[in-house]
């Protein structure tokens, strides 16, 4: 996996093995998530952080 800051739809798709648009839809909905809680998002992008502790549990202590 790659270190960058965000993680987009298409490697979210190849990574779970799921279609692009439903990826799209996975990365919406966690927009949505981060929005409510007064994050600034990216349209088709997410933060990677956020996706590895929604879809893996991983949690990073600094």
């Amino acid at each position: 996996m790659n270190n960058t800051l965000f993680v987009t739809a298409g490697e979210i798709a190849e990574e779970l093995g799921i279609s692009k648009p439903f990826a799209y839809k996975l990365v919406r909905q966690m927009n949505e998530e981060l929005e409510a809680k007064s994050f600034l998002t990216i349209v088709g992008r997410v933060s990677r952080k956020y996706y590895e502790e929604k879809f893996y549990g991983i949690t990073k202590s600094n």
